[in-house]
């Protein structure tokens, strides 16, 4: 009859620890059905599961391995009945839940873990994905470092209601003033080729059109157009062709001078760096204009660009755009449509926006995020970023920062 015996092995970490644990258990004739081996802060800590279907004194020879070893070593036998509980809980689908903020309290953890018991999930494994923290308490100055702190758990359970949990964890986040993002593990997670970004307050830190009136003077005509949209008097073709032609006569050459003042969010070039390296194809889709999407095209190395093009005659705005205007639904079929062309899944695109325009793109994405949007908008996204910089959407894909610094990335 088969034995099970779970190995926990403890102590300061030397090398050649596993290569004298493995003689150890190879001796006693065991099987490895499972091992686990992490060092943290110069401590290693090594689980493993193993069957023996034959008499053997392991527990001894454990023993004086560990004692050569420095090592507390420990083996506790695993009954059939927990073996079965261990095995049956591994089938079940996994969850990532990511931690993002400037710094993370030290109280969130206490929060997540009753926010994950309550809804029957068990957390496997919790590790960092940014870099460690300047002894000053500082954040990190390197430029290719992603400012601020992340943590990954994984979490294992029963089937769960995943609006509910993003829900609560939206909640508990806007409480620490940390962003919480709940995924489904696949596949797919880290294998995304597509990323696609709303332009305005996303890649740049304006909104091109309200420049465009503060320039024209006409400002407070366009906000006024603006709000009758928010207030649902107006849907976005409407409100956009109107906001539009209080730009008639506007000089061509105020585009260019707000296009060279335009104002980066923070961490896009860190982004953009770290996504043609590792090469993924990145697309602007945007309600604003190609004008604009040009110049960050030619500025941070854009694979393509999809946004509305400003009619302009005799150096003069007309007040008019080509059509069709890229609106809403447009946005979500140019996604569609270049994941096609691509020949990629729909799993492998990741889109990212800030506004109401965005939300059907942000839907159709395999991962789709609400960044630095108003509450509405984080609410009905699936994901949402605003405690950190874009770059910070490098963790959501599952890297650390320890792989983006190699090679000199």
């Amino acid at each position: 009859m088969t034995r099970r015996i779970l190995i926990r092995a403890t102590g300061v970490a030397r090398p050649g620890q596993l290569a004298g644990l493995g003689k150890a258990l190879a001796a006693s004739g065991g099987r490895l059905l499972d091992i686990n081996q992490s060092v943290t802060f110069g401590m290693l800590s090594l689980e493993a599961l193993v069957g023996l279907d034959r008499d053997s004194d392991l527990e001894a020879a454990l023993s004086a391995a560990g004692d050569e070893l420095g090592l507390d070593v420990q083996a506790i036998q695993v009954s059939a009945e927990d073996y079965q509980r261990w095995s049956s809980q591994a089938s079940r689908p996994r969850l990532i839940l990511t931690l993002l903020a400037p710094h993370l309290p030290a109280g969130i953890l206490a929060e997540v873990g009753s926010l994950t018991a309550e809804h029957g999930l068990t957390v496997e494994l919790i590790h960092r994905l940014s870099g460690r923290e300047p002894l000053d308490g500082g954040v990190p100055q390197e430029h290719d470092s992603i400012q601020g702190a992340c943590v990954e758990c994984w979490l294992r359970g029963d089937e769960v209601d995943l609006d509910a949990l993003r829900e609560k964890a939206l909640a508990l986040g806007a409480m620490h003033g940390v962003d919480i993002a709940i995924q489904e593990d696949s596949i797919w997670r880290r294998h995304r080729r597509l990323v696609c970004f709303d332009m305005d307050s996303t890649l740049i830190q304006a909104e091109v059109i309200d420049e465009l009136a503060r320039r024209h003077g006409v400002y407070d005509e366009v906000a006024e157009v603006t709000e009758r949209a928010m207030r649902g008097e107006l849907d976005f073709q409407q409100s956009f062709r109107e906001r539009m032609a209080k730009l008639k006569g506007l000089d061509e050459a105020v585009l260019a001078e707000i296009a060279e003042e335009l104002p980066l969010m923070d961490g896009v070039e860190r982004l953009m760096t770290q996504l043609k390296r590792l090469g993924y194809r990145t697309a602007i889709l945007s309600g604003g204009f190609t004008y604009f999407a040009r110049h960050l095209q030619q500025r941070l190395g854009f694979d393509e660009i999809h946004a509305n093009e400003l009619v302009i005659e005799n150096g003069k705005v007309t007040g008019e755009v080509r059509e069709p205007i890229l609106d809403a639904d447009r946005k979500a079929e140019l996604l569609r449509d270049i994941a096609t062309r691509e020949g990629l899944a729909m799993e492998q695109t990741i889109a990212v926006g800030d506004g109401a325009n965005d939300l059907k793109m942000l839907a159709a994405a395999g991962l789709g995020i609400a960044f630095r949007a108003k509450p509405l908008v984080r609410a009905r996204a699936r994901h949402s970023l605003s405690t950190l910089g874009l770059d910070a959407v490098l963790y959501l894909i599952g890297y650390r920062q320890g792989d983006l610094e190699e090679k000199g990335g």
